[in-house]
């Protein structure tokens, strides 16, 4: 189904909150203006320098580890020492993370350093170098099992949402957390006011989303970076597998020594309840978030790469409709990179937007950004334009339709439902970029069909939804759906070992810094090639899902099925002088993973099409497409694309 286009109506301040921004105008508002306006921006008017950092282990409520002790999480806090000095209570930024000892975190994956008495020196990123001159605290939580926290990895079930959540639930007053990791000291957030925001890239937005699905009271903002939403979806695309490894390897990858060392019966769960065969499993109900939206109370900026092959576009579509549908407040940028935290691809505008976004969220500024376009997409590289809902009304489902041509395996996609069959024979060793290259030759490995030249320009927005008639000649059978923007361009190269971006020497800073904590990080550049053709958007499916997308079952041969392949949501505009193209396949290599037999399919053109999300609809599609000229076949000389996806990613990593 296509995303919603509901526009949701912020939530008017309450007049507590509006006090609250009264009092805050006393301390961040230059003396003269005091009296005059209410502030718009929070100012740098604190030392870093004499920040307070401490550390406290916050109490789960969990024995994840089995030692008959509840699990401690490590809590690094670092918070401006001026407020809390005259009675004032500030506000927070959370990011919870497995990464802050074992991986990294940002584009020079920095790790937490501590002083001799276990403070925290290297908070990792810009949040508080930036924010906390600004009147928030930074809090860097230790998920369990990882760092200094006790308990077990359990990739996005209980024990990691329920990590982030208690420092939630303590920040407010209503969990228990001591000074060290072993005592009986228990100490107090008296210097909060229990108003926090959780931001993170992968795992660490995945961790916000988590949380947000509790509905925990206090939490008011996330800001989920290239986040995943389902679990499920990480691992499989409708029961076809995309690694060849499941949640216990990464658990694995994350664990602290100590964790390791306790966590041999969680390490066993994540392997006996996520089998290869891609069926639903209660394990992946426990880290479904999006079932779970009716809960979410916070509101939500999303970030995500428009062609981020590691938690791939699958994970935006169906979290962003149910945010929608149940009121939830919401903001989304969408980039032409991968796996890429806007800080290194708009680091200005980035900076810039989430400091009013948290000011709005967390401290009640009224400073507009309510009243902005919804949406920021990147259209060509550092070329953005914004869109006042997302998708932006007047978009609808249109369903355009495969029809033989010429040759085998080269057709046409148009409005009109046409007969007969395409054959293609499933080759693990290609991928997307190899069908794409020649889909205007005549290959055994695909089924391509275009349009004609566009005489008009055509934006796609949002989700798409390809079904597909096929017979098998095997048992078990892999399919990829594609969409194709097919003409020339210059795009970011997302394939590239920067997914789209060129890391430079020279810095800039971004904050305040100490000996031990530098707010200069490195400025990066858009790393862009020239294309003959753009993959828009990708999808994939075991076959043997046909009947139910949560349990797969050996396929007859010689018999037809349909099923419906979910391809990831996008925002692009296909020009005049391009043509739309439709790429039905087996296995997309480094992408899925194969069948255990080599298929070959006939596909029934008549039960075959594409429900593309496009502005303006059918009429729109109509109007691009009239008088449109159709491409003649070619024998040879491929079209030029990005790089063939790198091996699969297992990782869903931030650094």
């Amino acid at each position: 189904m296509p995303i919603s286009t509901r526009f949701t109506i912020w939530r008017p301040l309450a007049t507590a909150l509006a006090a609250t921004a009264a009092l805050l105008a006393s301390f961040l508002a230059p003396a003269t203006a005091q009296a005059q306006t209410a502030p718009r921006e929070s100012r740098p008017v604190y030392s870093y320098e004499h920040a307070v950092r401490e550390a406290v282990w916050v109490d789960t409520r969990l024995d994840g580890d089995g030692d008959g002790k509840s699990d401690r999480v490590a809590v690094d806090i670092v918070r401006p020492r001026e407020p809390a000095q005259k009675g004032r209570k500030v506000p927070v930024i959370m990011d919870a993370s497995p990464y802050y000892s074992c991986c990294g975190r940002g584009n020079e994956s920095q790790l937490k350093t501590y002083d001799a008495n276990g403070h925290v020196v290297q908070m990792p990123l810009f949040y508080d170098n930036y924010f906390v001159p600004r009147g928030y605290a930074f809090v860097g939580v230790d998920l369990a099992g990882t760092n200094r926290s006790d308990g077990c990895v359990d990739v996005g079930g209980r024990s990691d949402i329920q990590s982030a959540k208690a420092v939630v639930d303590w920040l407010n007053g209503r969990a228990t957390a001591y000074t060290t990791r072993t005592g009986t000291h228990k100490t107090k957030a008296d210097w909060t006011n229990g108003k926090t925001g959780m931001i993170g890239k992968s795992w660490d937005g995945t961790i916000a989303n988590g949380v947000a699905a509790t509905g925990v009271k206090g939490l008011k903002t996330i800001v989920p970076i290239s986040a995943i939403s389902t679990w499920y979806d990480y691992y499989f695309a409708q029961g076809a597998p995309l690694y060849d490894s499941g949640p216990d390897w990464l658990s694995d990858y994350v664990d602290s020594p100590d964790a390791r060392a306790k966590c041999a019966a969680v390490q066993q769960k994540l392997v006996d309840q996520a089998p290869r065969t891609g069926d639903w499993t209660p394990l992946w109900t426990e880290r479904d978030y999006v079932k779970d939206a009716r809960k979410v109370k916070a509101s939500v900026f999303l970030v995500h790469g428009m062609q981020d092959l590691n938690v791939r576009l699958q994970h935006v579509g169906p979290w962003w409709d149910a945010l929608a549908k149940n009121g939830v407040q919401r903001k989304i940028w969408l980039s032409q990179t991968g796996h890429v935290d806007p800080f290194d691809f708009r680091r200005a505008q980035w900076v810039d937007t989430l400091h009013r976004w948290f000011d709005h969220e967390l401290l009640g500024y009224d400073n507009g950004i309510d009243r902005e376009p919804m949406a920021d997409i990147e259209r060509h590289p550092d070329q953005w334009v914004t869109s006042k809902s997302w998708p932006p009304r007047g978009t609808s489902a249109t369903t355009l339709r495969p029809a033989k041509g010429s040759q085998q395996g080269v057709g046409t996609l148009g409005l009109t439902k046409a007969k007969g069959t395409e054959v293609f024979t499933d080759d693990p060793a290609l991928s997307e970029t190899d069908w794409a290259a020649r889909i205007d030759t005549s290959t055994p490995d695909k089924a391509g069909f275009t349009t004609g030249t566009l005489t008009k320009d055509l934006r796609l927005s949002g989700p798409s939804e390809v079904t597909v008639t096929a017979t098998p000649t095997t048992s078990t059978a892999h399919l990829s759906a594609v969409l194709v923007d097919l003409g020339p361009d210059t795009i970011r190269d997302y394939a590239a070992g920067g997914e789209g971006i060129t890391t430079l020497t020279n810095r800039t800073c971004w904050g305040v810094g100490t000996t031990g904590d530098s707010a200069c990080f490195k400025e990066t550049r858009a790393k862009t090639t020239a294309v003959d053709y753009t993959v828009v958007s990708r999808g994939w499916a075991d076959l043997g899902t046909y009947a139910d997308a949560r349990k797969g079952v050996p396929l007859t041969p010689g018999k037809a099925y349909t099923i419906t392949l979910d391809l990831g949501a996008t925002d692009h505009v296909v020009p005049a002088g391009h043509r739309l193209a439709l790429i039905v396949a087996g296995t997309d290599k480094d992408l899925i993973d194969p069948p255990s037999t080599r298929p070959t399919l006939t596909i029934d053109l008549a039960r075959t099409s594409a429900r593309v999300p496009l502005v303006g609809g059918a009429a729109a599609f109509a109007h691009a497409t009239k008088g449109a000229r159709t491409a003649v076949p070619q024998e040879a000389g491929a079209l030029d694309g990005v790089r063939a996806p790198r091996t699969a990613h297992r990782v869903p990593e931030g650094g």
